[in-house]
């Protein structure tokens, strides 16, 4: 009797990497410990420098960053990984043990996605890392219509998304990845309002804790890079009650 067997292959998803930045080693440990309990590949470590040296050299998905560590504070970190690299848009969530506003809006200025202050709840922690782990890669969601999209000269700034470089008349100006996504959006549609919501699930794209006082900061950081006088801008105008929109051409 002749038998047949049936040979399946098994699929193996790889585990999502994080990368966790904090000097605190219980905090580091126990951080990594329950993300580890949800599937993920988690490494730790305590210094700024060395953090930076990795994501130059590896694909993270979701980097935790405390905002006080040693040899790097959070914030330089956050800033240099936007700066580019092959994880300038993984998500980031910030850890610190400073409350006030100007410090969220500060950690928020800098590129993190998410921001969470100390003492915090693990079931608060975990939330937050499988909403970030779930947002698409912006390079990702991006890249091949950037790649055919055309460079956009308008009121004397040039944007360029295949090589995703940005002139205001002679000077070159860096810009984190929203910060470009928003100017090349705005850009594209000048004269075109968008609300404050619409611009929320353009620029950000998934499930994140993030709110519309997150545009209106995003919008402040990209005058203070583009405007002659951020205070009276020219090119990103705000439409009161309504949203924001690119001065007509």
């Amino acid at each position: 009797m002749n038998r047949r067997w049936l040979i399946r292959e098994k699929t193996v998803t790889p585990q999502p990497r994080v990368l966790v930045v904090e000097d605190e080693r219980n905090i580091r440990e126990l951080v990594c410990l329950h993300l580890g309990l949800e599937g993920y590949a988690c490494e730790g470590l305590a210094n700024g420098e060395e953090a930076l040296a990795r994501t130059e050299r590896e694909r993270f998905d979701l980097l935790v960053l405390d905002l006080m560590i040693p040899g790097l504070d959070g914030m330089s970190l956050c800033r240099a990984v936007r700066r580019g690299g092959q994880n300038h848009d993984v998500p980031i969530l910030m850890l610190t043990a400073r409350r006030e506003e100007s410090d969220k809006v500060l950690g928020l200025e800098s590129g993190a996605d998410d921001y969470l202050t100390k003492p915090f709840g693990v079931r608060e922690l975990v939330a937050r890392a499988r909403a970030l782990l779930r947002r698409p890669r912006q390079a990702a969601a991006v890249q091949a219509d950037e790649q055919t999209e055309p460079t956009v000269m308008i009121h004397g700034i040039e944007i360029d998304p295949a090589r995703r470089r940005v002139r205001v008349e002679t000077r070159e100006v860096e810009l984190t990845d929203q910060e470009f996504r928003l100017l090349h959006l705005l850009a594209t549609h000048a004269g075109i309002v968008f609300s404050r919501e619409a611009l929320l699930a353009k620029i950000w794209r998934g499930d994140t804790y993030v709110t519309v006082r997150s545009v209106d900061t995003l919008v402040k950081r990209l005058r203070r890079r583009i405007e002659p006088d951020p205070a009276t801008p020219r090119f990103l105008l705000t439409v009161w009650g309504v949203g924001y929109k690119f001065a007509d051409v």
